[in-house]
């Protein structure tokens, strides 16, 4: 039993309190068969005719709560979510923990129970994992590092390579969430409201596309958000990537936060959406199938891609056209 509230750098000495830290807030809250606590690799079961993918991913968001998530649902979407957005199946994970001395024990294990819930949701396995501590003053209280490997169709062909002209840009719901729910959760402007993360696992938006004839590309939007992903798709194919500010969804709250403040929504990270390139036979389609499932139920046609120089054209709502530059900045440090 864990007699400590905080930890301290006795926790990561590799003795005892490692042990018991390990048992009783990891491996109580990521119990599976295939994680076993007293091994130093873990084998790992791959399908015939499947190819194997891999990610990794760090995670330093502060707070380390905020409205709708946490760092350990993040790792487990943000990771995920890399892998769903190129075809695969997410499978496993494994997980670094790096903990500041002094971080409550309770907040600790919320976080990782929360991450072993995401981790349910998303069909994944926790199979390997690391803890270290560092000394006071040398962390953010936790940072998450995670790998993830997934299963992909060997007929399956999404990649930018496959993108033309005149295909559609398709967005799965409201951008700029997730940035907006952690500014605020900081309270740093002494401002308050009701936006909530998009943090989730999109899997239920991708699974159905990766094969599907027509769908050319998908991505998530984390850092930099959707204009940095349609400079992405303009400097890979050297076309111009047209967005329709009337046809991007933003909750009132979130343009509200950034009016007020400075900020553009579209270069703001969502954690639960994705953005897809579709030929235009089938748009219609992935839309009327995304709006049917939970988290893509404000999915729209946003842009298209014609021939250019690769530049990312806003439309306006008053009908003017605006240049969206690559970010240069990052407006929202440590949100993922």
């Amino acid at each position: 039993m864990i007699e400590d509230r905080h930890v301290t750098l006795a926790h990561g000495n590799g003795g005892r309190r490692m042990r018991e830290l390990i048992d009783e807030v990891f491996a109580r809250h990521l119990a599976n068969p295939a994680l076993d606590v007293r091994l130093d690799a873990a084998p790992l079961g791959l399908a015939p005719g499947m190819v194997p993918f891999v990610t990794t991913d760090a995670f330093t968001v502060q707070p380390l709560e905020f409205p709708g998530g946490d760092i350990g649902s993040l790792a487990v979407n943000g990771t995920v979510n890399d892998l769903a957005v190129s075809g695969a199946v997410p499978r496993f994970l494994t997980l670094s923990a790096i903990i500041e001395e002094g971080l409550d024990v309770a907040c600790l294990d919320r976080i990782v129970r929360s991450l072993g819930a995401a981790a349910k949701v998303a069909g994944v396995q926790v199979v390997a994992g690391d803890t270290k501590v560092v000394p006071r003053g040398q962390g953010g209280g936790l940072y998450l590092s995670t790998t993830g490997i997934g299963l992909r169709a060997i007929d399956c062909r999404l990649g930018m390579n496959s993108i033309r002209e005149g295909d559609v840009l398709l967005v799965s719901g409201p951008v700029g969430d997730h940035g907006i729910a952690v500014l605020l959760a900081r309270e740093e402007f002494e401002l308050s409201g009701d936006v909530v993360s998009d943090c989730a696992a999109v899997t239920p938006l991708t699974t159905p596309l990766a094969q599907m004839d027509g769908v050319r590309f998908m991505r998530d939007p984390t850092r930099g958000g959707l204009a940095t992903v349609a400079h992405e798709i303009a400097l890979a194919t050297s076309m111009n990537v047209w967005l329709d500010e009337a046809q991007v969804p933003v909750r009132d709250s979130v343009r509200t936060v950034c009016r007020m403040l400075g900020y553009d929504p579209y270069y703001l990270a969502c954690e639960g959406r994705v953005v897809a390139v579709v030929a235009p036979d089938v748009a219609e389609d992935i839309i009327s199938l995304w709006r049917s499932v939970p988290g893509g139920e404000e999915a729209s046609a946003i842009g298209t891609l014609r021939d250019g120089r690769g530049r990312v054209v806003l439309k306006t709502e008053i009908g003017g056209e605006r240049f969206l530059e690559e970010l240069e900045d990052d407006p929202l440090p440590r949100i993922c």
